[in-house]
Parts: structure tokens; sequence; C-alpha cells
């Protein structure tokens, strides 16, 4: 395999392995032994050049070029067709606004939530319901953790050095998953940001673990809708978080499709939802100061501080299976760009015929 000073050797895929654990290539758990094969054949599938170089990834700067890539997807078990997720996927965290470099090294939690929609969630099965962002998900799986591992190989973050996350989450192995357009209620995701329906795209933010929002629907009650964005809010106001003590950041909210219809039946679009969590999402100053000193400007107790500043940066879109519970993803909500939403096109069609033996 390719690595910093060239390639890697081994007598077989065993010591291979344990080669690249004892390199620091690898996320803790066993990966594919990325030969040149493997390489090569990823690398074809995204129909790009081995040495184009999509940018300098914090926060280490490494070139990010599309064999780097493609030795990382190997690694962690992509196919040919996720190949192109792969590199939306970094194109997006590349961009200036996302801060890649500083959300890597920063003592929060965070870890970029990849939200899939479009012709190529079923093209790559990537799954949007039951258990999205859990076990048995074989594209989920792969193409989150080929991020992680770019991360970790390109970026050079590694924990404790450069990657200052206290505790971490999960999501740091691989956090992707779509949106489940069949059963939402409202447009897409992707469409909402102002793509078309043809386009497959990749939205990304620093996100929390999930944390779930338990609620349950009463037919006869009108206020039930009320009562399922109250829940929200106040899971996304949670006066412990980052987005609540520095007052800004985006947040993504997972409904699942019962709930989501729960709000379509009343009337409400993506946008209203979106508009009446942010109104509801707020602490007084009073409120925040008596948990913590250190962030909260001065002013009056009773002054109303928003956990949210925008409607747009609550990323609503439908995923998981239908039940009691839907899910609250806390931000960083720091940085120069106040962890903001980035999104790009999965550039399908491009790729070059495999070579098949």
């Amino acid at each position: 395999m390719s690595g910093a000073t060239g390639m890697f050797t081994a007598t077989d895929e065993a010591e291979a392995l344990e080669v690249l654990h004892q390199s620091g290539c690898t996320d803790g758990l066993p990966v594919v032994i990325p030969t040149h094969d493997r390489v090569a054949r990823l690398v074809l599938a995204s129909g790009l050049d081995a040495d184009l170089d999509l940018g300098a990834m914090g926060p280490g700067g490494g070139a990010a070029t599309i064999e780097k890539i493609a030795t990382n997807a190997a690694m962690a078990g992509c196919l040919p067709d996720h190949m192109t997720v792969v590199v939306a996927a970094i194109r997006a965290m590349l961009q200036p606004a996302f801060d890649l470099g500083e959300m890597q090294s920063t003592t929060h939690c965070t870890a970029p939530l990849m939200i899939v929609n479009g012709p190529v969630v079923s093209h790559c099965d990537i799954a949007g319901s039951f258990g999205a962002l859990g076990p048995g998900h074989r594209a989920n799986a792969s193409i989150g953790r080929a991020v992680r591992l770019c991360m970790m190989n390109i970026g050079d973050a590694r924990p404790g050095v450069s990657d200052m996350a206290l505790l971490g989450h999960p999501g740091k192995f691989s956090f992707c998953l779509a949106e489940d357009e069949q059963s939402s209620p409202w447009e897409p995701l992707a469409v909402a940001l102002g793509y078309s329906s043809d386009d497959s795209v990749v939205t990304i933010l620093g996100a929390e673990a999930p944390h779930s929002v338990v609620f349950t629907n009463d037919a006869d009650d009108n206020d039930s809708p009320h009562r399922l964005l109250r829940a929200l809010a106040a899971v996304i106001a949670n006066p412990g978080s980052n987005n609540a003590n520095l007052s800004g950041g985006a947040i993504a909210v997972a409904l699942n499709p019962e709930h989501a219809q729960v709000l379509a039946d009343a009337g409400m679009s993506r946008s209203d939802a979106q508009a009446e969590l942010q109104r509801m999402a707020v602490n007084t100053r009073g409120q925040i100061r008596s948990f913590n000193t250190g962030f909260i400007a001065a002013g009056n107790d009773d002054d109303i501080i928003p956990a949210v500043r925008r409607p747009a940066d609550i990323v609503l879109f439908v995923a998981g299976g239908t039940g009691l519970y839907s899910a609250v993803f806390p931000s960083w909500a720091a940085g120069a760009h106040r962890n903001t939403v980035v999104h790009e096109v999965v550039a399908t069609g491009a790729a070059c015929e495999l070579p098949w033996a």
C-alpha cells in the first residue's frame, strides 16, 4: 500500500495487517489490505486521475489525492460504487467553511455526520431506515469509515496528539446514512438545499452522537404536533450543550417517518418546522449562567439566548424506523464559520470501465 514514505511491504496479508496497525494507519479495527490492484480499481471507479489533489486536509495538511483517498477507501472495505460518494464527502469537508483542521483538533466530540440523498442511495444501498447508524449496513459503514481513515491518514488526526477530542463518540468510526426519501412527507433534504431531485448529494455537518427524543402521538390531541416540537426543542436547547452556550452553529434533527407525518398532517412544511424549532429552542441568559459562566456574555438574566441562530441551520431530515424515537444531533458550534453545513454533488457516471479478468 502507499505509505507516508512510499510502499509498505509484507510477506502475506496477515503480516500486512500488523504492519498497518503498527504504523498507525488503522482506526483500531482490522482493515482490508490496500494492495496496488485494490487501490487502482477504486481510482478507476472515481473516474479521476490518481494524482488529482482535492486540497490540503487539516490539521496535518496532507494532500488529499484521489490515490490516497482510494487507499483509505480500500482499507475501509468500500466497493467501487462507493468511491464517488467518498470523494464527494471529502470535497465537501475540504470547503474552507467547514473548518476541518480546527474541527479535527478540538476537544469537543464532534464528527462529520454524512447525510446522502438522491439516486446514489439506492444504487449503493445506503440505509436510511431502521438502524441506519448502527451495524449491518455495508455501504453506510464503509463510506463513513473511509472518510474517517482519510481524516486520520491524510489529515493526520491522531487521538491525543492532533485529534484532541476528550472522549469522542462512536461516530468517529463511521457516521453516514441516507435520508429516507420514500417515507418522507416532504421534498428531499437536497432539494430543500437547492439541488435537483435527480442529483445525488452528500450533506455534512460536525455533530455529536444522536440524542434520543421520545414522543407519543395522540391523534385526538390538537396539541400533539406542538408537543413533538417542544420535545425536540428542549433537546436542541440542552443548557449543557455547545449550541446553548455558544449560541449558534448548525444542528441536525432526524425525524422518524411517523413523527414527520405528525407535523405534515398539521400542515407544516419542513421550513415551517425549522422555524418553529429555532423559535422554541431557547434559554435565558440566567439559565445558561446557572450552569456555566465561562462562555455566556454579560447581559440581563432575562435575555433570550437562541441555541440556533437561523432556521436554516437546523438540518431537518427523515430517517430511522417508524416508532417512538427521533433524534437530535447537537454540534460543535465553534470555529471561524460556527460549524457551517456543507454539501457536494456526487459525480456519478464518470467512472472508467473496470478491467475484469
